[in-house]
């Protein structure tokens, strides 16, 4: 039987949200798959901790670019375009990052992969958001980011199959090439989509710095804020999680994607549940229990030093909380902007908040040559998640909110 709030789509509305789903899979998959080879990697080609973490951040950096240039061409040009430009890009920077022969290869390719992975969720989620009815925006919207769930699980499955069967030093060049056809397969099905009515009947395309005006800068910084808090505790865990699990727990590369995958079911069930949550009791209080679950579940993993049975059992919690708060989000950022300038703010406050966070694989990797990685963890991503608490308290409740015009805001 299918969900309520799925049988209220019109058939545009279901071929936006499958193909942004699809979409977000793809860049969900491919941006983690870097995690997953990186144990090699450090082998393989001797990177040091900082090495490592600078081509983790440099993704999370450029994608800031991305994200924001992307949303600005989708208020200028168009949601439809620009969706079939990022899903090409990213599969192209993809597969350079596997035909990397050297650290400074890799590093470059890296960063135009952030260009097409910054982009493609703001565009995703801001066209979703757009065709569906506001009372079951949170659902729809929330389902798409769900699809990271779905990607990192591929690219758990992926390298785990991969890694195992291919000698290493070419296995993981193949972990990257793989995700290329299906994303073909995406752009083969966006050519159907048609562009927003939202869209299509706003009003003169505003300035690039419009986010940045009167009205408009008290959104701009909260919703930067929040990015920054979630995607600086989601990166942390993202990026060092499977060398803790390796280095500190001797933990095999099939037992390693084994608790990873953990977290990414978890974390289904978590886009799933603050979806819901965010429609039937607001996107404040969906933030907030969400922030403070995260925060307790990866102290619990960091610093009580769990046996390995304890932390496949925290792996749950962990996965739920710190990654099901994303669903909450992409509604909040939708509702704050009115249709003018809403893929540029959007874009913005999201990859701002990747940049930004940036810093935090790169920090713990520099930590680890005083402090143990699980402690590096534990205290970056518990100041992240506080830093969500803060802001949530002085966010406004949009639950609901019809999405407005820039005469609207004004008047």
């Amino acid at each position: 039987m299918k969900a309520q709030w799925y049988q209220m789509l019109d058939g545009n509305a279901r071929r936006a949200f499958w193909t942004s789903f699809a979409g977000f899979s793809l860049d969900a998959m491919d941006v983690q798959l870097y995690a997953f080879v990186l144990p090699v990697l450090l082998t393989a080609w001797g990177l040091s901790h900082t090495e490592a973490g600078l081509l983790a951040s440099a993704t999370l950096v450029s994608s800031a670019a991305g994200g924001w240039i992307t949303g600005l061409l989708a208020d200028k040009i168009g949601r439809i375009r620009i969706l079939k430009i990022t899903i090409l890009w990213l599969a192209i920077s993809t597969c350079l990052c596997g035909l990397a022969d050297n650290f400074g290869q890799l590093l470059v390719a890296r960063l135009l992969q952030g260009l097409g992975f910054g982009g493609e969720w703001a565009a995703s989620v801001v066209f979703v958001a757009e065709v569906v009815a506001p009372q079951i925006r949170g659902r729809a919207v929330g389902m798409v980011q769900s699809a990271w769930a779905v990607g990192w699980g591929m690219a758990a499955a992926t390298s785990a199959v991969v890694l195992a069967l291919a000698p290493p030093d070419f296995g993981w060049r193949i972990t990257f090439i793989v995700g290329f056809v299906p994303a073909i397969l995406v752009y083969v099905y966006r050519t159907r989509l048609k562009e927003s009515e939202a869209f299509l009947k706003a009003g003169p395309r505003s300035s690039w710095h419009a986010i940045f005006s009167r009205s408009m800068a008290a959104a701009t910084i909260k919703g930067s804020l929040l990015a920054t808090g979630m995607h600086s505790g989601y990166w942390a865990i993202a990026t060092w999680w499977p060398v803790m699990l390796r280095s500190e727990y001797g933990l095999s590369t099939t037992a390693t994607s084994a608790y990873l995958a953990t977290v990414a079911i978890a974390s289904f069930f978590g886009y799933v549940s603050s979806a819901w949550l965010g429609d039937r009791m607001g996107r404040k209080a969906t933030l907030a229990s969400f922030a403070l679950g995260g925060t307790l579940a990866v102290l619990a993993c960091t610093e009580l030093h769990p046996s390995n049975f304890g932390l496949l059992l925290l792996s749950f919690p962990l996965g739920f909380f710190a990654l099901g708060m994303f669903s909450a989000i992409g509604p909040v950022l939708t509702e704050l902007y009115p249709t003018e300038i809403r893929g540029s703010g959007l874009g913005f406050c999201y990859n701002f908040g990747r940049a930004m966070a940036g810093a935090t694989p790169l920090l713990i990797g520099s930590s680890a040559a005083s402090i143990s990685v699980g402690h590096a963890i534990g205290i970056y991503a518990t100041y992240a998640y506080g830093l969500v608490l803060l802001v949530t308290i002085f966010l406004p409740e949009t639950r609901g909110q019809d999405l407005t015009s820039m005469s609207e805001v004004t008047s």
